[in-house]
């Protein structure tokens, strides 16, 4: 019997190693492929955004951002001016904003019988003659500014409303004043221009005095002669001067006095651009200045 069982031990062994091999098989399956955890590349970061996120979030690239041009404030024009006027030395002077301003009223015995002009801000008066202090024109309460004082020179420098108004002293004569006095030019700013009212300036001006009025847009100057500078001394002092708009003023007109001894406007025009405005007003403005001095004639009637 022992010898049977030693004959079989082969056979025996091999069963049991088959057996236990089928054990192992069936007591640990291998995983399956849901069990193991997916690759880090697919879990580790969020997708992608898509192109249309990227451009809503990231800052705007050279090509969308706005044209600076699209964006800027257009450059404002400059004010204008009115500049009227009545006839002798007399204007009218209106800002942007409405201020009036009255340069040397004329009495109606000068042959320009003006009607009084409502809401006159400030009046300036050269002198003291009566071509040139008729307060009658400018009804109501309006600062009142005198170049003389007392038989002297004042000193103005103030401002009234938005004119800055200056005066500069001189003479009525060629003589220092010994035949008609002292006058005071004036010189205003407003709305970006410089204008000069040289009243009845009666002398060429020094370099000294031409220097201190400073650099002009406008130059009102007297060109009859006999109580003022004549044409010839007119043409002088608007080349000194250097404005690039001319006004000529206190020159005979049909509307004055037949024996009023002064001289007419034209030989002050000779070899000058001149613009006959056709009316007693004229619009001025900074940035459409002529670009060589220019002399307008105006009207004296409304």
């Amino acid at each position: 019997m022992f010898g049977s069982v030693v004959r079989k031990l082969p056979t025996i062994l091999l069963s049991t190693l088959a057996i236990a091999a089928v054990a192992c098989t069936t007591a640990a399956p291998a995983p399956t492929a849901t069990a193991a955890p997916p690759p880090k590349a697919a879990t580790a970061a969020p997708a992608a955004p898509t192109p249309t996120v990227v451009a809503a979030t990231s800052a705007p690239t050279k090509a969308s951002a706005p044209a600076a041009a699209s964006t800027a404030t257009p450059a404002a024009p400059s004010a204008t001016i009115t500049l009227q006027w009545f006839g002798q030395s007399t204007f009218l002077l209106t800002t942007s904003s409405g201020t009036k301003l009255l340069m040397d009223p004329a009495a109606p015995s000068t042959g320009y019988n003006t009607q009084p002009i409502q809401g006159v801000d400030v009046v300036t008066i050269s002198h003291e003659h009566a071509d040139h202090n008729y307060l009658a024109l400018a009804p109501g309460n309006p600062v009142v500014l005198r170049g003389l004082k007392e038989n002297d020179w004042a000193q103005v420098d103030q401002a009234v409303k938005d004119i800055k108004i200056r005066s500069y002293p001189t003479y009525h004569d060629a003589e220092g004043g010994a035949k008609r006095g002292k006058n005071a030019i004036f010189v205003l700013e407003a709305d970006g221009l410089r204008l000069a009212h040289l009243g009845d300036l009666g002398h060429p001006l020094t370099q000294e005095q031409a220097t201190a009025l400073g650099k002009l847009d406008v130059l009102m100057v007297p060109v009859g002669g006999f109580y003022t500078i004549d044409a010839a001394e007119a043409t002088q002092l608007a080349t000194q001067l250097s404005p690039k708009v001319v006004v000529p003023m206190h020159y005979k007109t049909p509307k004055m006095q037949a024996n009023w001894p002064g001289g007419p406007v034209d030989p002050f025009l000779e070899g000058k651009k001149v613009e006959r405005v056709g009316s007693n007003k004229v619009m001025i403005s900074k940035d459409k200045l002529p670009a060589v001095m220019t002399v307008y004639v105006l009207g004296y009637e409304s």
